[in-house]
């Protein structure tokens, strides 16, 4: 009897955990639904921007429990294989693939958010780093470093890739290498910091990277840029259909029309919206953009269109085959009627000769041609009246003798060397930016010329055109401008010794008193007349090397304020950094500050103008020991450091652990009269960034250093052009 009581009692707990399970169902107890995400810019970012939209979809489906799955590109095709994931976020190429393959199906395409302005389109963009001038073109990628994002990266390689072979670039044959960083984030830094010349990611990488403070947008140049309406991206190829959300062919249709109409009925500011960087869903767009793309890349899934036999061409043309015999017929009586136009054709390329003289006349530039034997062919009215030689003295005659026979230094200009004669030997153009060409009354002139080779019909070079523009005009605003910042710089100089001044005096004013009493010492040891001649001595070593001291600082003081010449020396930054030291050691003491130099002694002589180099150090310097001033707990430490990287450029850096940039005038900071100082005119770090751009070289901040402020300049071992 008790045993059946026990046995009832267990049969009454079971019916209540039975019936109170529906009302208590925990959310383990939900079903799983994985959503695979294309990680085209790392895990951890997938996730941040992803799990919102999975615990929306979670908050609005009952009973179904959505999670993120990050996936690498060589990820997402085995994991959809094997059934891992039930719905799949990725970027169009990739879709397509498995549209054709595995019978995925797109259910709803993003809306991206830039601005709080929805766009369901996207393109690829194209960069290098913004001092890559030979870089212009998609023509000038040949024998350039490339990175790509993933060789399956619709908007990260394949529209890029789409863009070059249209302009005759093959990425596999004809680039210096091509690497695929994975990430779009790892591509944009990787240019950046110069580890590749060039690079292409998805249009909003670099405005989203800019935006986060990581990068500079106007560190980079746009190759190939394309304006499109209403799309304010920086854009370099056609544009397509954003990603798709689709289901995978195992998942149930009433579960993807639940997702579908969730995710439809998103508010474009809804938070998980917000958090993944767009602006809600629409309807599934039209994907055959990206189907065209992959058809004339010949790609997955359409890498074997086109292979048939010529049973199946004829079968397939045969229509095409019996107009074609059509053609010929009538082509047979057209070549008739086409004998008959020829004497017309000649009479028009008279008439456009005719014109052709008319345009090369109209031309401001001047213009020319040369034969195989350096002959001129032709001599615009432009030409003529920038040179005073009269065109039928120049046509026939060698150009090189009347026009290019002597270097502006008055040294021979030999034929064989000359730019003109080695276009149309090597069939290759050439941009001379400086030289000088000779006029009739035998004075000579600056000169930017360009020199391209002419063809024929057949393709062989039968001389070549010089398009040639007298810069005389712009060489002397450039010298007036050199000149205005030269006596700028040298202000800025003034004004900066007027603040050390009073630093500068007591430095002074100690080897003097230093002198003084010595001497006085020397005075009263020879009127003692002792004979102690080893302390007389010492006593006059010690004024000696007192107004070696003072002698010193006079001479860097002397040297730092005198109108500088505008030619450039060869030195060693690290003797003009230990120049500066000299003159700011006073405020260093002062300020209770440590001094640490660590200098590459393996440096090579650079060609600078050392005065404006030092004033550059010195106003690094002295902006780090005002800032250390506020530094009233830490030890107060001030860094000047110098190395060789590669074989381009030096490095020089200035750092402290003071307070750091101020937010407010972190994006001002090189802009003249811009300071954070009571008594600043905001010109030191506006003057040292002209100076280091006009020596080829950069003068930066680093954003990432924490513990105080760093700057960084960078000058060119060969003399920028």
């Amino acid at each position: 009897m008790k045993r059946s009581r026990l046995v009832f009692r267990h049969v009454g707990q079971l019916l209540l955990i039975m019936l109170l399970l529906p009302v208590l169902s925990p959310s383990w107890a939900d079903e799983e639904v994985r959503i695979g995400v294309l990680s085209h810019r790392g895990d951890v970012v997938t996730r941040a921007m992803w799990g919102p939209t999975a615990d929306y979809l979670s908050a609005i489906i009952p009973g179904h429990r959505f999670t993120i799955r990050p996936l690498k590109f060589d990820e997402v095709n085995p994991v959809v294989d094997a059934g891992e994931v039930d719905f799949v976020l990725v970027n169009p190429g990739i879709y397509v693939n498995l549209e054709v393959k595995y019978r995925v199906s797109r259910i709803a395409t993003l809306y991206n958010r830039r601005n709080d302005v929805p766009y369901k389109i996207f393109g690829g963009v194209i960069f290098t780093r913004k001092d890559h001038p030979e870089i212009n073109t998609l023509e000038d990628l040949r024998d350039h470093s490339f990175m790509a994002v993933y060789s399956t990266s619709l908007g990260g390689f394949q529209m890029a890739m789409r863009e070059m072979l249209d302009s005759g670039i093959d990425p596999y044959r004809d680039l210096k290498s091509l690497e695929f960083g994975g990430i779009h984030d790892l591509v944009v830094m990787s240019v950046l910091q110069g580890e590749v010349d060039v690079g292409t990611v998805r249009t909003d990488i670099l405005e989203r990277m800019a935006s986060a403070g990581t990068i500079d947008i106007n560190d980079f140049h746009i190759i190939n840029p394309r304006q499109e309406p209403e799309f304010p991206f920086a854009l370099s190829t056609r544009l397509y259909p954003e990603w798709p959300f689709s289901k995978v062919a195992h998942t149930a249709d009433t579960l993807a029309q639940q997702v579908a109409v969730a995710l439809l009925q998103m508010p474009h500011d809804h938070t998980a919206a917000l958090a993944g960087k767009y602006a809600g869903w629409t309807i599934p767009l039209d994907y055959q953009p990206v189907h065209d793309l992959f058809l004339e890349l010949k790609l997955p899934p359409y890498q074997n269109l086109g292979k048939f036999t010529l049973s199946d061409a004829i079968d397939r043309y045969r229509y095409w085959l019996m107009g074609g015999l059509l053609v010929l017929l009538f082509m047979l009586f057209m070549t008739f009627w086409v004998m008959r136009l020829n004497q017309e054709l000649h009479k028009a390329k008279n008439r456009l000769e005719q014109q052709h003289e008319l345009i090369l006349d109209s031309v401001a530039d001047g213009i020319y041609g040369v034969d195989l034997r350096g002959r001129s062919t032709f001599f615009n009215r432009a030409a003529e009246r920038i040179t005073g030689w009269a065109a039928d003295e120049v046509i026939g005659f060698n150009q090189h003798e009347i026009l290019h026979h002597t270097h502006a230094d008055g040294s021979p200009h030999r034929a064989e060397e000359c730019p003109v004669y080695q276009t149309f030997r090597d069939s290759q153009a050439r941009y001379i930016s400086d030289d000088v060409f000779w006029r009739k009354d035998g004075n000579s002139f600056p000169v930017e010329y360009s020199s391209t080779p002419i063809w024929d019909e057949n393709g062989k070079t039968v001389g070549s055109v010089v398009v040639f523009r007298d810069t005389t005009r712009r060489k002397k605003a450039e010298e007036d401008s050199r000149q205005h910042q030269v006596e700028l710089a040298r202000v800025g100089r003034l004004s900066t010794l007027g603040e050390m001044a009073s630093g500068i005096a007591h430095e002074l004013n100690q080897p003097l008193t230093a002198i003084s009493t010595n001497a006085q010492a020397s005075i009263r040891l020879l009127e003692s007349n002792s004979s102690n001649l080893d302390v007389c001595i010492d006593v006059m070593e010690r004024i000696a090397g007192q107004a070696d001291r003072a002698g010193e600082i006079i001479r860097q003081l002397r040297r730092f304020v005198r109108k500088e010449p505008l030619e450039r020396a060869e030195v060693n930054i690290n003797n003009l950094v230990n120049a500066v030291v000299v003159l700011i050691r006073p405020e260093i003491r002062r300020a209770n500050v440590t001094l640490e130099l660590v200098l590459d002694r393996d440096l090579p002589k650079i060609s600078v103008q050392p005065i404006q180099i030092e004033q550059v150090i010195l106003n690094l310097a002295r902006n780090a020991i005002e800032a250390l001033q506020e530094n009233q707990q830490d030890e107060r430490k001030l860094s000047i450091h110098t190395r060789r990287l590669g074989e381009q450029r030096i490095e020089v850096w200035v750092r402290d652990n003071g307070p750091g940039i101020k937010p407010e005038v972190a994006d001002t900071l090189f802009d003249p009269f811009v300071t954070s100082k009571s008594q600043g005119m905001g010109l030191g770090l506006s003057i040292s960034h002209g100076i280091i751009g006009a020596h080829g070289g950069k003068l930066v901040v680093n954003p990432a250093y924490q513990e105080g402020a760093e700057f960084t300049f960078y000058l060119p071992l060969l003399e920028a052009s």
